[in-house]
């Protein structure tokens, strides 16, 4: 069994480390990266209204999703939340056009969804050391 929870671990810390990457570089830059994504935005049906808030919350959320994963606290949820920053980066991939980003983000959602499906495997994590897997919400 415990070869599942080394495995677990070893597929969670990797989309951990690369989500609390994106929020982390974009968020000392947060102004132009924000209008830089405004920009990319500008030939399509989405209203700049719309895109320059979310550009100013995606690093944050980025971020926190990969630090909770990181640690290993609220996995599920942020395997939740993860799935969902997906559906909002796919969505507008789609508005753009990039279908080669739709096709990334589709794969990054997916290995949210098996990170959720096999979170009982989760022993490497402060869910187990405080035992709140079993009380989440998302769980």
């Amino acid at each position: 069994m415990q070869k599942y929870h080394i495995a677990y671990l070893l597929a969670r810390l990797p989309i951990a480390f690369s989500m609390f990457g994106h929020g982390l570089v974009r968020i000392p830059k947060l102004e132009k990266f924000s209008a830089g994504m405004v920009k990319s935005f500008a030939d399509t049906m989405l209203p700049a209204a719309l895109v320059q808030p979310f550009s100013y919350v995606l690093p944050f959320l980025e971020l926190i999703t990969g630090l909770l994963l990181i640690a290993g606290l609220f996995t599920r949820f942020a395997n939740i939340l993860g799935v969902a920053i997906m559906l909002a980066l796919i969505f507008g991939s789609c508005m753009q056009e990039q279908w080669n980003s739709v096709f990334t983000q589709i794969i990054y959602g997916a290995y949210f969804a098996l990170l959720y499906l096999f979170a009982d495997h989760n022993k490497f994590s402060l869910d187990n050391l405080f035992n709140t897997h079993k009380t989440s919400i998302a769980g």
